[in-house]
């Protein structure tokens, strides 16, 4: 047991102090943390807005921010969060894109933007969602809003909820369209954190990422949609998400884009038009990607250690995170000193891979920067009682 016990500490230790990916000085790390801050609260890439954010996607770090946490009505961008919840639904199984939902009166009779819904008429969930995230049909999201919740008041208490869980503290939903309503407001920080968990999932970029399509196709009067985000077509790489206006909320665009194995989401509030909002987005993009790249740590596969299982078929198994692990690295400065270190719960079988079984806290320079959890490898079933008892059996011989 001893033997054990020490073979497992000397392999812990090996493991530690061979994931120092980076080495640099730390004077050197405290400069460049500085000159980063520095640049981030002096550079304006979003001159014309009166709010703007850009971020990484898979590590959640801000590339460049103003005013993030003035609150202010997000328009249209409100229809992530219904979005958000709608995928959520479908994953659940509590929905289906083939299901047809059917308009009521109060869902036809939205104004603003619209995909003309009919009271009584019928739709797939795959096409209103196509109205809601290529056509921002408000009429669209309350047809969803209603067969998700009941109502559309039930429904944005779902969203208030779910702003909640997601830690928004400075966003409160009147309506799931994002028309103009008192005490309707969020901020460029928490509409990047829905979009974040929005990206999430991938479906949803197949939408949000559609330039042009047609609804009611075998009909009649099929009704053409063209993407109220034009950067979908004209900035390679975008693929979502949502663009927003009314007065009040002045021009207003979240949108994301993929390049390099890197996704970069940006939130500009308050633009004058819609020229300079996507001139102003464009310009963060491409700030974005010129400037930053991302190193991937950990993934999936990667075997931290192998642990032992208690009452297991195998009498070990091996450790892997449950998601990857990136850092985001400023092209023009040293690579980052990122440390990780492992806690694990005891295992006891039956375990399945997804299992949480401890946690992966990452660090740098000493301080945690992430934590992500750990699960097993592969499926780990409960040994029957004649294998337990021959292991029994044979630790008591060995004793002697």
């Amino acid at each position: 047991m001893k033997k054990i016990c020490l073979i497992i500490y000397l392999l812990s230790i090996f493991v530690l102090s061979n994931f120092k990916v980076y080495a640099v000085n730390e004077e050197d790390v405290v400069k460049e943390n500085e000159n980063v801050e520095q640049t981030k609260s002096t550079l304006d890439l979003a001159k014309n807005a009166t709010s703007a954010i850009m971020l990484e996607a898979s590590t959640g770090e801000i590339i460049f921010q103003k005013n993030v946490n003035e609150k202010r009505p997000p328009a249209s961008m409100t229809k992530m969060m219904s979005m958000l919840l709608i995928m959520e639904n479908i994953e659940k199984g509590n929905l289906a894109f083939e299901e047809e939902v059917t308009a009521s009166a109060y869902a036809s009779s939205m104004g603003g933007s619209q995909i003309f819904l009919k009271a009584g008429e019928k739709m797939k969930v795959e096409d209103l969602l196509k109205g809601i995230a290529i056509g921002s049909g408000n009429d669209a999201t309350v047809a969803m809003a209603e067969r998700i919740a009941g109502t559309e008041e039930v429904f944005v208490k779902l969203m208030n909820d779910r702003a909640k869980e997601l830690g928004l503290n400075n966003t409160n939903f009147k309506n799931s369209t994002g028309l103009d309503a008192e005490n309707h407001y969020s901020t460029a920080y928490d509409m990047s954190v829905i979009a974040r968990e929005l990206v999430k999932h991938k479906k949803i970029l197949e939408f949000t990422g559609t330039y042009e399509d047609y609804l009611r196709k075998d009909s009649a009067s099929p009704f053409w949609l063209v993407n109220t985000n034009r950067l979908v077509r004209f900035y390679q790489g975008v693929d979502g998400l949502k663009t927003g206006y009314t007065k009040e909320a002045g021009y207003c665009l979240t949108s994301t884009a993929e390049k390099d194995n890197m996704r970069l989401i940006t939130v500009v509030m308050n633009e004058p038009s819609t020229q300079i909002r996507n001139g102003e987005t464009s310009s963060m993009l491409d700030y974005g990607f010129n400037m930053y790249s991302v190193n991937k740590i950990l993934d999936t596969d990667t075997s931290l250690q192998k642990s032992k299982v208690e009452l297991g078929n195998d009498l070990e198994v091996e450790i892997v995170p449950t998601e990857e692990v990136k850092i985001l690295n400023n092209k023009n400065s040293d690579e980052r000193n990122v440390t990780y270190e492992l806690e694990l719960n005891t295992i006891k079988a039956p375990v399945k891979k997804g299992d949480i079984v401890g946690k992966i806290r990452v660090y740098e320079d000493n301080k945690e920067i992430n934590e992500i959890n750990a699960t097993v490898k592969y499926d780990v079933d409960k040994a029957n009682i004649f294998k337990i008892y021959y292991r029994n059996l044979k630790n008591l011989f060995k004793g002697f």
